[in-house]
């Protein structure tokens, strides 16, 4: 998952998280990119499922692949259909809810290798 460069077929790599058991729960997730301080993480949410509210210590971006979701934080609502991006400072409390069977791609990015992690 850490190499000089990785590429990836999205349309693929969705395919098979919607085959594997985990799918039957309403979403499911694969972390594709993993360095010390740089995440990415395909997640794909069956309509109405979503994420509780957490938080994370680094910097975050939601890109919405496939669908629309949306995606609550600092008192607000971000509308979120196939192909838009939120980005979110360290901290911030956020959830996710998938309108419609949909798929994210979750940017996580941590400035030092002292600070917690996502998992």
């Amino acid at each position: 998952m850490a190499a000089a460069y990785l590429e990836f077929d999205l349309t693929r790599e969705l395919d098979q998280l919607h085959r594997e058991p985990g799918w039957t729960s309403g979403q499911n997730a694969k972390t594709l990119v993993k360095y010390d301080d740089f995440r990415v993480v395909l997640t794909a949410l069956k309509a109405r499922a979503g994420l509780p509210g957490h938080r994370t210590e680094g910097r975050i971006s939601i890109q919405t692949v496939m669908g629309h979701i949306q995606v609550r934080a600092e008192g607000r609502t971000f509308d979120l259909p196939k192909g838009s991006l939120l980005a979110l400072d360290r901290g911030v409390p956020h959830d996710v809810e998938a309108l419609e069977e949909s798929a994210f791609l979750l940017t996580i990015a941590w400035t030092g290798k002292d600070e917690k992690r996502a998992s």
